[in-house]
């Protein structure tokens, strides 16, 4: 049994491609650069968003003020438009339902930035989150360790009973990284195949298999 649960926010919890690709989209359309399609940012996406603008940007564009202007611009783009059709994934509020009810501690880890991710977390899961890390200056994202082993300290948890649950190679090596279990979710913006060969431990293709996997 896992006493302590970390979970990735886009593409685990939260199907937000949608509007993730519209903003950037938008963007591209100001610029008159070629758009992408919703495949493509499932793949741009998972390193947080200076680098999801730096992928959706023609190379030639790629400057360090034209991507501060580019980054700057989706950001508040987004930042009107991060609800139009961002959703939890079904089952998801049951699964953190039971979690709480079974007295298992878990939080979030993103490279979303962080007053970003606490809005939407609280936009969506009102009064659910009592710990929400994303990005912020001075701490590398994932996937190196450091944000995932200072929530843990916050949350009072230990390697040995903390799982982390994403949907890419990035969360499965974060994990690693940390010494913890990764489960890897298949409703997400990857796939199974990412995931095996990252080494996720578990793979899970709804949240009543996860919330087995964490109270076995």
């Amino acid at each position: 049994m896992y006493h302590t649960v970390l979970f990735d926010l886009d593409g685990t919890l939260l199907n937000t491609i949608q509007d993730l690709a519209d903003a950037a989209n938008w963007v591209c359309a100001q610029n008159g650069w070629p758009q992408h399609t919703l495949e493509e940012y499932k793949r741009f996406v998972g390193n947080g968003i200076p680098k999801l603008c730096e992928r959706f940007t023609p190379p030639q564009a790629r400057g360090p003020q034209q991507l501060a202007h580019t980054l700057a611009a989706f950001e508040a783009r987004y930042g009107l438009h991060k609800q139009d059709a961002t959703a939890p994934y079904p089952g998801i509020s049951d699964l953190l339902n039971h979690l709480s009810s079974a007295g298992i501690c878990f939080g979030v880890l993103t490279n979303k930035e962080h007053r970003l991710a606490q809005a939407v977390m609280e936009y969506y899961f009102p009064g659910v989150f009592s710990f929400v890390q994303g990005a912020v200056p001075g701490v590398p994202p994932k996937p190196d360790p450091a944000g995932a082993k200072a929530l843990m300290a916050r949350m009072g948890a230990v390697p040995q009973t903390t799982l982390f649950v994403g949907d890419s190679d990035v969360d499965v090596f974060t994990a690693h990284n940390a010494g913890l279990a990764a489960c890897g979710v298949l409703w997400g913006f990857r796939g199974k195949a990412e995931l095996q060969n990252a080494g996720a431990e578990h793979l899970v293709a709804s949240p009543p298999e996860l919330l087995d996997i964490i109270l076995a």
